[in-house]
């Protein structure tokens, strides 16, 4: 049997998608997967043993090439079942000209035709699409293709060369291995509607190493970097560090976020990472709504503001930013320290 899996094009719904993902691969043990995507969210899931392969589609790059060419390899592998975990329409029109035999998906973005199972999404009373937890979507497509209810643990995997990248960065700045490290994570690729404040990053860097005497790290993505050294600056402690500086993958924020003790996030794609290796979790919200990214995870505190204006689901605040501005760093500190109390142990390097 060959199955397609058409993978989420962000990578928090990459990692919202893993417990699908598992169940699949379960369900259908022998098959021969494929993993439809785009090469970024392949970092992702580096190390995963739930897939035989990988389609990659981009516009441009080393992998370049677009849906028609991804249609005629797929006819090629004579698909059986294709998952559809985007609701866009080229994805269902690239399984429909791939001659994938059975098309399962949401009935969105005016693809039902193209589809031989059609899941109905969740309306409000007013038609309109519901806020309700993607996580719950992902799960949907899986049991109809036919498993089990998947669950809600989500799950990666770091690779040697992860750990090792990990391994550096640790000796390079003395972090000890039973020092209690925390790492905050600044960036969202979604817009700066998302971002926390400069300054209160900095502010709860600064409390979190002077009342605990915790270490902090700043992690960042490569379009992030400035953004991660004005907060260790602002911060001014030596027990804050950023990775402005350091060569960066995905395989190197997961494996940190793995081993920390905390991660302090906005509602951005590593946010998910914490809670695919069981690690507790603050989550800033300002703009979208928690419901649409809810993991069920029980190591994780979500702070948001209730503002006039929000949550606007807006890229760039067209105002004053209150949602995130409002949200104080003695805020987020005690929900910090909340859970620290609450969830004590932290996992060690793992040999690289």
């Amino acid at each position: 049997m060959n199955i397609a899996l058409f993978l989420p094009n962000w990578i928090g719904d990459v990692v919202m998608a893993t417990p699908a993902l598992r169940a699949l691969r379960r369900q259908f043990a022998s098959a021969r997967i494929v993993a439809v995507c785009r090469p970024y969210v392949a970092g992702v899931l580096e190390g995963a043993p739930w897939f035989n392969g990988y389609l990659f589609l981009d516009r441009q790059g080393p992998w370049a090439q677009r849906w028609p060419n991804v249609a005629w390899q797929l006819r090629r592998a004579q698909i059986d079942l294709a998952v559809l975990f985007p609701n866009s329409f080229r994805s269902g029109l690239a399984a429909w000209l791939g001659r994938c035999r059975r098309r399962v998906g949401f009935q969105r973005d005016g693809r039902g035709w193209l589809l031989t199972d059609r899941l109905a999404p969740i309306r409000d009373e007013a038609g309109s699409f519901k806020p309700s937890p993607v996580i719950d979507d992902y799960n949907r497509l899986a049991h109809a293709a036919g498993c089990a209810w998947p669950g809600y643990r989500m799950e990666l995997f770091t690779t040697a060369a992860d750990e090792s990248a990990a391994d550096a960065v640790y000796d390079k700045f003395r972090i000890q291995a039973d020092e209690e490290v925390v790492c905050l994570n600044p960036g969202a690729a979604f817009g700066a509607a998302k971002f926390w404040p400069t300054e209160s990053f900095a502010a709860l860097a600064q409390e979190l190493v002077d009342a605990r005497a915790a270490r902090v790290l700043v992690l960042c993505g490569p379009s992030e970097r400035e953004q991660a050294r004005a907060i260790a600056q602002r911060a001014n402690r030596p027990g804050v560090t950023a990775l402005a500086d350091e060569p960066l993958s995905l395989g190197l924020t997961k494996a940190l976020v793995r081993r920390a003790a905390l991660l302090v996030t906005t509602d951005s794609g590593p946010r998910h990472f914490a809670a695919a290796f069981n690690r507790p979790v603050v989550s800033l919200y300002g703009p979208t709504f928690i419901d649409w990214t809810r993991t069920y995870f029980d190591k994780e505190i979500n702070l948001q503001k209730k503002v006039p204006c929000g949550p606007c689901q807006l890229r760039a605040c067209p105002t004053d930013h209150a949602c995130m501005r409002l949200l104080t760093p003695a805020e987020v500190f005690t929900a910090a320290v909340n859970l620290l109390e609450r969830v004590s142990s932290v996992p060690k390097r793992k040999a690289s």
